[in-house]
């Protein structure tokens, strides 16, 4: 069986008149201190993450994760590196805001968070009304971006959109306008598009802003190999005067026998 330890976050404070405990502690406040957990511990791709499991115990609030040793190690080499740069900026951008969430919320009702791992050289990350875990002012551009997955929602009476579940980034939510929408013929729901759009992007860390994409056209697109396009594209690339037969020395390169 994997190895296995614990991260904890551990918030104490008050709500109102009563001492935080998981009595006190509202059930929004929970969702979204999980909705964070995944960018906390993963700040990249998610697909092949371990398990992450959960359970809330007494002593104010403690939220305790159980996964992977190896996540715990590295997530403790985390905390070290914020405690010693005292910023966020060398941070992948999921982990980065769900730091930068934690010290709104303490910021906001006066709680305090420590954040360590179950490890015998465990580093305790506080973070309170004082402190300031924050990244520097984001720099966004405009920029055009390129998705491709599956359409699993589309319309809307008042902010219509097209939920686009993708490989690498999960679902990606696109505005759109109900005029765009009727122009799309057939019904793409639970159909593999790519998908143009408008956005803005961290010109530092090629963050997107997810929260401020807008579609602009669909583009049908197929996975399977394509021989005759490969071809087409072969024949566009090569000089008459090149001396290597062009068929050849692709076999040759991708490792065809003769």
């Amino acid at each position: 069986m994997e190895k296995t330890g614990q991260i904890e976050i551990h918030i104490s404070g008050r709500q109102g008149a009563f001492a935080l405990s998981p009595a006190t502690y509202d059930v929004k406040a929970v969702l979204a201190t999980l909705q964070h957990v995944e960018g906390l511990l993963f700040g990249g791709p998610k697909r092949d993450r371990p398990l992450v499991s959960y359970e809330i115990k007494e002593g104010s609030v403690r939220h305790l994760l159980t996964t992977a040793l190896q996540t715990v190690i590295g997530f403790n080499a985390i905390l070290q590196a914020v405690q010693t740069q005292g910023d966020l900026d060398f941070l992948q951008p999921d982990t980065a805001k769900a730091i930068e969430y934690f010290q709104a919320e303490a910021r906001q009702h006066d709680f305090q968070f420590a954040i360590k791992t179950s490890l015998a050289d465990a580093s305790t990350l506080v973070i309170d009304a004082t402190t300031h875990y924050e990244r520097t002012a984001v720099t966004w551009v405009d920029a055009e971006f390129y998705f491709y997955g599956r359409i699993t929602d589309m319309g809307g009476s008042t902010r219509p959109n097209i939920h686009l579940q993708t490989a690498e980034a999960g679902t990606v939510v696109l505005q759109a306008t109900k005029e765009e929408l009727k122009r799309i013929e057939g019904n793409p729901l639970y159909r593999d598009y790519g998908m143009r759009a408008t956005g803005q992007q961290d010109a530092q860390t090629g963050e997107v802003n997810r929260n401020n994409l807008h579609f602009i056209e669909m583009i049908d697109y197929e996975s399977r190999y394509e021989e005759q396009y490969l071809a087409t594209l072969r024949r566009k690339a090569t000089k008459n005067d090149w001396p290597l037969d062009a068929d050849a020395w692709l076999r040759e390169l991708r490792g065809y026998a003769d």
